[in-house]
């Protein structure tokens, strides 16, 4: 056994500050060590006349034109489907569209409800930025001509080609034109979404399964394991459709190994000369700030099987993410690749609790957890990020993730792994209730009869997503002290909101007849004996306006990936002030309409080129049964179109950035005016100043800060 593991294992990699294609030692052999790991793969573009040896993996960062050797071979995507049309699948892919104009990009969901509203001007979920991504997209986008052809007159561009270095184009009367120099024509609509399951999967290069994949609510792992009946139930209708090979990848967060099962699956179940390639691409998306993320991301990771064609597979993957710096796709083998995504969520809600236990110390002490992130913040070691006290976290996310990875190592028989990772999770649930018990004592004990207002139910900013949002905590137990309840939230909606009350276990009647929900913060406010942040959304906020990468949709630097100075930013969302309009003046250009009908429109001479933050088009898609549509665009859409236009690059989406937190903030004066004395306000997420709030007469009582009533000691007499 010793002489296989000092076999000699050819690896494939190029060490910082090399030359070439390098070769050393693996630490163990493959074929005894499933999980072992063989460096990474970073993929360059595509040079067709090299074949990857078999178990090797090349980096990208490699030029082998010294060595003689040429790159990897492999299909080039041209068309993509993402099974699942939520919060992962819809911003994913139509980025991946936006970005990549030639390919074609077609979402399928069978909730009927979903897809129509991914057709429609309201899209199924809020995200800043996400309606300039999907319209652009879905619907297409001009660019003005820069000459009126040869012909004189300007041309409806019906199709459009490179050609020998030109451009090639086809006018809807049929008419060909060669352009002897690349013209900017646009964006073809190349985003569609449909519930046509099975003509997306048949015509698919590349599928997604972006899929939800919830925790067991019976039988075995009951309450910790994922339930996969949806993956399950993906891949399965896959095989059965598929009629040519298909790479198959998994974007949903699933348990370790997910991927031998799901290709156990596709190949008893395919159809005669199919194969699969399985890959896992986990995603790493930040609710409220997801459009940035996956223009800008961190890391994307492939996870692949060691073979020619499982490499093979994950560089037609790289392919995708075109806009990505090539040091940013990271390869791995499938189990590590899987696993990565849960320990990152579960390494990010452990500095959550963390944080959050320090909390209580700092209330029991007199310290101010505000001063103690800071200075810890401030170590290299630590970092400041997801170090901010709050009421808990949430999401659909973290809870789940960490509940998987508990299931995981309690199957290994791992008890003191799964009990240090459970401790993560409890404390996050003794947050919630120890800031209840806060409420109700400060309010001199009794709740009853008294109305609280809640301010905020989504679980974060920038986000309508309410799943396992700390709120619903935080109203069940002050529903049990008999009060009467108002909540207010800027983009949760009603019917959410009333959804997650109701899964928390509260019968619909008996909660409506004491809980009210506002569209209007200061009739929520009125009356009221206590106002209850939840959520850290930027109009509650009293402080001053600072940048913060979330919050500040960045315009056109963000999407095309660099800073306001022009470099390339890690993250560039902090480099752009919130409350600067940019804007600019271009010539009167001639637009051709890309797959449209009619004739050319001429634009104003000058336009304002901005788009606010939150103007969402007017639209006129024309959607056929399949999902495919042409674009007539309505006048609430050439106008915005003209604002773009007028920059002369069809990737630049101006944006005034931060505006809308200047004119929506909540005026606490006239707050103050409609409350019911003492005013009390009970700050769970650390975003409002308080000396400015006790200057109109509030009692401000914040998470790890020690209040005015509150003596935490007394909870342990």
């Amino acid at each position: 056994m010793g002489d296989v593991f000092d076999e000699f294992t050819p690896v494939y990699s190029n060490p910082p500050g090399g030359d070439g294609l390098h070769i050393e030692q693996a630490s163990r052999h493959p074929q005894f060590d499933p999980l072992s790991y063989h460096g990474s793969i970073r993929f360059p573009p595509p040079r067709p006349h090299y074949q990857v040896p078999p178990n090797s993996l090349v980096d990208a960062s490699t030029e082998a034109s010294d060595a003689g050797v040429s790159h990897m071979s492999h299909k080039e995507v041209k068309k993509i489907a993402c099974i699942g049309a939520g919060y992962v699948g819809g911003p994913t892919c139509a980025v991946i569209a936006y970005k990549n104009p030639s390919i074609q990009v077609t979402i399928v969901d069978q909730n009927t409800e979903r897809i129509e509203a991914w057709n429609s001007t309201k899209l199924p979920i809020y995200e800043p930025g996400l309606d300039h991504i999907v319209f652009t997209a879905r619907d297409g986008i001009v660019a003005p001509l820069d000459h009126n052809l040869t012909s004189g007159k300007p041309m409806t561009v019906q199709l459009a080609s490179t050609m020998n270095g030109g451009t090639l184009i086809t006018g809807l009367d049929g008419h060909d034109e060669l352009c002897p120099r690349p013209l900017d024509l646009g964006h073809a609509p190349n985003l569609f979404f449909t519930t046509d399951m099975s003509s997306a999967i048949a015509d698919a290069d590349l599928i997604f399964i972006c899929v939800n994949t919830p925790t067991k609510d019976s039988g075995i792992g009951k309450d910790y394991a994922c339930d996969l009946k949806y993956f399950e139930s993906a891949a399965r209708k896959i095989a059965e459709i598929a009629v040519s090979d298909k790479i198959i990848v998994e974007k949903s967060t699933v348990p370790c190994k997910t991927a031998q099962s799901m290709r156990e699956l596709l190949e008893a179940n395919c159809n005669p000369g199919v194969r699969f390639e399985v890959l896992s691409n986990p995603e790493f998306l930040s609710e409220g700030s997801a459009v940035s993320d996956l223009l800008n991301p961190d890391r994307v990771l492939i996870g692949s099987d060691s073979s020619s064609t499982g490499v093979s597979a994950a560089a037609s993957l790289s392919d995708v993410y075109s806009w990505v710096p090539r040091n940013r796709i990271i390869s791995m083998n499938l189990w590590s690749c899987e696993l990565s995504k849960l320990a990152a969520n579960a390494l990010l809600a452990q500095r959550i609790s963390s944080i959050n236990s320090l909390s209580a110390i700092c209330e029991a002490t007199g310290a101010n957890i505000n001063e103690v992130s800071y200075a810890c913040g401030l170590d290299r070691r630590i970092g400041p990020h997801m170090l901010k006290a709050g009421v808990g976290f949430g999401g659909s996310c973290f809870k789940k993730d960490i509940l998987s990875l508990v299931y995981l190592a309690e199957s290994l028989h791992l008890s003191e792994v799964a009990d240090y990772w459970k401790s993560v999770v409890a404390m996050n649930e003794y947050q919630k209730c120890r800031f209840t018990r806060r409420i109700t004592h400060c309010l001199f004990d009794t709740l009853t009869g008294k109305k609280i207002t809640i301010l905020g139910f989504s679980y974060k900013k920038d986000t309508g997503d309410t799943r396992e949002t700390p709120a619903v905590t935080l109203v069940r137990n002050i529903f049990a002290e008999k009060c009467k309840i108002s909540i207010y939230d800027p983009k949760a909606s009603e019917q959410q909101i009333w959804l997650q009350l109701a899964e928390d276990g509260g019968k619909l009647e008996k909660l409506k007849s004491r809980i009210t929900i506002h569209h209007d913060i200061y009739e929520a406010c009125e009356g009221a004996d206590a106002i209850v942040v939840a959520t850290e959304w930027d109009e509650f906020s009293n402080k001053a306006i600072t940048p913060r990468g979330p919050s500040a949709w960045t315009p056109s630097s963000i999407l095309r990936g660099v800073s306001a100075n022009g470099n390339r930013s890690h993250t560039p969302t902090n480099q752009i002030p919130q409350g600067e309009t940019f804007s600019r003046v271009a010539p009167t250009p001639t637009i051709a309409i890309l797959g449209g009908s009619g004739t050319p429109s001429r634009l104003p001479a000058s336009i304002d080129s901005v788009i606010s933050r939150n103007h969402s088009p007017t639209l006129n898609p024309k959607h056929s049964a399949k999902g495919s549509h042409s674009y007539a665009p309505s006048r609430g859409r050439q106008d915005s179109l003209a604002s773009t236009l007028s920059t002369g690059s069809t990737n630049d989406h101006l944006d005034t950035i931060g505006e809308e937190n200047k004119t929506n903030r909540l005026d606490w004066g006239r707050v103050a005016l409609g409350m019911r004395k003492p005013m009390f306000v009970f700050d769970g997420r650390g975003i409002l100043d308080v000396d400015k709030l006790e200057k109109l007469g509030f009692r401000v009582e914040a998470i790890g800060i020690p209040g005015v009533r509150y003596q935490p000691a007394q909870e342990f007499e």
